[in-house]
């Protein structure tokens, strides 16, 4: 795969349309946002600070591809990626969590992403010296006798033959008492916020855990079994801790995307004065110094938020970008429309994408032996059923076809074990002898679909 900073803005896109239908704008737009970021790093030491990331705001209903854009151009970029909800934000004082825990939120998922990364490297290493510690258990030293006969008198040749053995997965069932480390006492101590303050109450469980003793544990498991635990420790012995720190500041810093959802329900009405809507308020005055560039103490050392992307997604039903207080809008500049799904888009939806929901079906019942075949005109009646439950009841975007689809197969999906090696196709009329009637039902698809 080409990295993201050989990527231009078109190639892009191009990977996003393989995922996500449509919503040519919204794809423009991030895609300009990541490659801001590689022309930043060109630029002049001097000039780099100064140069502050595009946020975004995307505008459009549930279920159009807010979040999946976002999430796609993270796994892209291989950015640490978080998605909060601004609603379950409420101002500091009142109930909720701190704002400046989605900073600390986000330096543990590029915790997660590097150690993932480092024990990749060092995958192979790890497996050599697994092997070894299998084989200490499986040929202890100690049980070399004297008189033992050979060359299995050193031990080497009867090791090295159950060295062929496991290579072979001949041993994988065979039972071993191996030694494990149990988690610190101080790892499992539930703290209550009691400070108000996320960072405080973390460092202080940190600390305890660093005090309490770590203890071993002797218990039964399979080669198999013991080849993961032993796996794991020995990837965790070979990477460095030490500049672990250094690396996540550096990664959030300079390539973190939060999405922050729901952001309209935050925003308040002109001349309401009402507690919720003071309360709205409160919630972007917190967000906005994150969102402006501040410093927030992580247990990884301070994170400065002046160059994270910050992407926001809402449907504005009933409030409109301009009720968010001036100095939030003033920091998402881009504002895109997302456009709602139409009968040739949810089409395109169930057959295009690369993991289209067609195709998770089809593979989900090939596990059972069952081939499952869609016809054309079958998915098209699928589309034209979304399309009429989203205008009757509410509009989830493509959302509702993973509700009719599930209705749909919910019989085959039911006996697929007992129709081992047969072919199942859906045709129109078969969609519409299983979901038509419920389709007609205003109230009944209100539940149903």
């Amino acid at each position: 795969m080409k990295h993201t900073q050989e990527r231009t803005p078109r190639e892009t896109v191009e990977f996003l349309d393989r995922y996500i239908v449509g919503q040519k704008a919204a794809k423009k737009s991030v895609a300009i946002a990541l490659r801001n970021r590689w022309r930043r790093m060109q630029v002049p030491e001097e000039l780099r600070e100064e140069i502050s990331p595009k946020n975004i705001i995307m505008i459009g209903p549930t279920g159009v591809g807010k979040t999946e854009i976002a999430r796609r151009i993270a796994k892209l970029e291989g950015a640490p990626f978080l998605k909060v909800e601004a609603s379950k934000f409420t101002e500091v004082g009142y109930v909720g969590r701190d704002v400046e825990s989605i900073i600390r939120d986000l330096a543990e998922i590029a915790v997660a992403q590097i150690k993932a990364e480092r024990m990749e490297a060092v995958k192979e290493k790890a497996a050599a010296a697994t092997t070894e510690r299998l084989l200490d258990l499986l040929v202890p030293p100690q049980n070399l006798s004297p008189h033992t006969e050979g060359s299995f008198r050193d031990g080497s040749a009867l090791r090295e033959s159950f060295r062929h053995k496991l290579e072979k997965g001949e041993l994988e069932d065979k039972i071993l008492e191996i030694q494990v480390e149990r988690p610190n006492l101080g790892a499992s101590i539930e703290l209550f916020p009691v400070t108000g303050n996320d960072s405080m109450d973390m460092n202080l469980k940190d600390i305890m855990s660093k005090f309490m003793p770590r203890q071993a544990k002797n218990r039964k498991a399979t080669v198999a079994e013991a080849r993961k635990i032993f796996s794991q420790e020995e990837s965790e012995r070979l990477i460095d801790q030490e500049d672990l720190g250094f690396e996540v500041i550096t990664r959030v810093e300079n390539t973190g995307i939060v999405f922050i959802d729901e952001i309209d329900k935050i925003a308040s009405k002109a001349g309401s004065g009402n507690q919720g809507e003071v309360s709205r308020e409160g919630v972007q005055r917190d967000l906005l110094p994150i969102i402006e560039g501040s410093r927030v103490n992580t247990k990884y050392g301070p994170i400065q938020t002046d160059h994270i992307l910050f992407i926001a997604a809402g449907a504005f039903h009933v409030s409109k970008p301009s009720d968010l207080i001036p100095e939030l809008q003033g920091r998402f500049p881009i504002r895109v429309e997302l456009e709602s799904l139409k009968k040739e888009d949810f089409v395109r939806i169930l057959t295009e994408p690369q993991n289209s929901l067609v195709l998770q079906y089809v593979e989900l019942l090939k596990t059972e032996g069952v081939q499952l075949e869609f016809a054309p005109e079958a998915v098209e009646e699928l589309a034209e059923l979304a399309t009429l439950v989203n205008d009757q009841a509410e509009n989830i975007g493509a959302r509702r076809l993973h509700a009719i689809l599930e209705k749909l197969l919910e019989e085959v999906s039911f006996s697929a074990p007992e129709l081992p090696n047969q072919t199942i196709l859906i045709t129109a009329q078969y969609v519409k002898d299983r979901l038509a009637d419920i389709a007609a039902n205003r109230d009944l698809s209100r539940y149903i679909l």
